[in-house]
């Protein structure tokens, strides 16, 4: 059976050239890139053309991108060392109700210790507005944590218009763009943001590798405790074959037209709702049906059709999509993100389920999906 992935807000799947460049990396420079020898600097190289690369590619400087082991380190590396080490200027958050478990949990977390957390609410689309930060800034508010595009629905929040707000309040900007990079063009300059996380694994690339980025004269303490690895900020060997892949990866989306990229997925959300709608199929979008979004997410709510169930069925067929965040599906937990859009009680918590397309996906994987996707809710709707 040929399967086809569909799941590629979880992961992506590692291009070949990024294996390559990887495996040259862990054959042929293995040095430790904090060692004076010729390993090391030679490890060292590597190190600093990769952060070369990858800080051109969201307008930074090579100061500025820190590695770390992924999105999640860097949400909480922004998060909890910025709250810790400014709390004396005040323990006011601002962030959504609609982040990544990472962002969430760093909240909760914050909040045992004392901080007061604001979690804007968004609105049917799924995104929250710049009005709504505005209202909530207080003279006590340290941090403001808001995701470019939201990882179950693909909403896109007002990045700009946010960061615009907050140059003249003491509050730092935090984004967490895991599902934006490499999907739209990022400048932080443009974005006026002070912190911006990533993970290489969403543009494929490896797991377990990403950075963020802090402007610089931010001083913020390593939240990892160890060695003075990356100018003082984040402890830890650098995972040099892993970051030369990250680099790598960047180069082959550096020149994709990312407009042109997102209208080829917004083409592919046409293609199943056409085909369901052909098939009187009652389906409604969590989130945006409008292309500025990121459009290689796509929720939909399948009403009487039970999450699970469906989820089954279609990896028996060979689908592979997801219910909802990667983090939490495997749970089959009811979604934070739909529950803060449409309420607790609402039925789409157990009837929608998550798509998302990559750069091996193509149409005709789309209209056999689509196709399988019907046979297998007309089947369901007989059994019910």
């Amino acid at each position: 059976m040929n399967y086809t992935f569909l799941d590629n807000a979880a992961t992506t799947p590692m291009d070949k050239e990024v294996i390559e460049e990887i495996n040259d990396k862990m054959i042929n420079v293995f040095g430790n890139a904090s060692s004076t020898n010729f390993y090391g600097r030679q490890a060292k190289g590597v190190l600093e053309t990769s952060r070369h690369t990858i800080a051109q590619s969201i307008g930074a400087k090579d100061t500025e991108i820190v590695f770390t082991s992924g999105g999640t380190e860097s949400d909480n590396t922004a998060i909890i060392s910025t709250a810790l080490s400014r709390s004396e200027q005040g323990k006011h958050i601002i962030t959504t109700a609609v982040e990544h478990e990472a962002v969430m949990k760093s909240m909760a977390y914050l909040e045992n210790l004392g901080f007061d957390v604001t979690y804007l609410k968004p609105n049917e689309e799924g995104s929250i507005t710049s009005e709504q930060v505005q209202s909530s800034l207080t003279d006590e508010t340290i941090l403001v944590s808001v995701m470019y595009g939201n990882n179950e629905t693909g909403a896109i929040n007002p990045i700009s218009e946010i960061g615009e707000l907050l140059k003249d309040s003491q509050a730092l900007f935090h984004v967490d763009a895991v599902q934006a990079y490499g999907n739209y063009d990022l400048d932080v300059n443009d974005l006026h943001v002070d912190f911006l996380s990533t993970s290489a694994h969403k543009i494929n690339g490896p797991k377990f590798i990403g950075f963020l980025y802090i402007r610089d004269g931010i001083v913020i303490p390593s939240y990892l405790k160890g060695g003075d690895q990356e100018t003082k900020r984040r402890a830890g060997t650098e995972n040099v074959p892993a970051i030369a892949g990250f680099a790598k990866a960047v180069e082959l989306i550096s020149g994709v037209d990312k407009q042109k990229l997102q209208e080829k997925y917004f083409g592919y959300k046409k293609i199943i709702f056409d085909i369901l709608r052909q098939n009187d199929i009652k389906f409604e979008v969590n989130g945006s049906t409008k292309i500025e979004s990121l459009n290689q997410i796509l929720n939909i709510y399948l009403p009487g059709i039970e999450r699970g169930i469906l989820l089954t069925r279609l990896d028996i067929d060979g689908y592979g999509i997801s219910g909802g965040s990667a983090c939490t599906a495997g749970s089959l937990e009811p979604s934070h993100v739909i529950s803060a859009m449409f309420g607790e009680e609402s039925p789409r918590l157990n009837e929608s389920i998550r798509i998302s397309f990559g750069k091996y996906n193509n149409e005709e994987e789309i209209k056999n999906f689509s196709e399988a996707l019907v046979k297998i809710v007309k089947d369901l709707d007989n059994i019910n």
